[in-house]
């Protein structure tokens, strides 16, 4: 496996667990957990997609990369919820 290989396997792999845990209810899409991997998750995709070079990915990726950390800001930003009673 390249380098490129393992780094964009890690980015991808971030970028699913952020989703499939979303869709299972365990992460808020507006939370700092979600936005934190996507950032980190998009940013080695791009990094690997930049090592081949293969520009279509390299858009998409960096594209994710800011819009992430756009909501990853906004996130860390926001006020803290008041616990849940049960």
């Amino acid at each position: 496996m390249s380098t490129s290989d393992l780094i964009g396997f890690i980015g991808v792999s971030l970028l699913l667990i952020a989703f499939l845990l979303h869709l299972l209810g365990r992460l808020r899409a507006d939370g700092v957990l979600y936005a934190l991997l996507n950032t980190v998750g998009a940013g080695l995709a791009c990094l690997a997609a930049a090592m081949l070079p293969y520009w279509p990915f390299i858009i998409l990726e960096g594209t994710w990369t800011l819009v992430s950390l756009g909501a990853l800001v906004k996130a860390l930003r926001a006020p803290a919820a008041p616990p849940t009673e049960r």
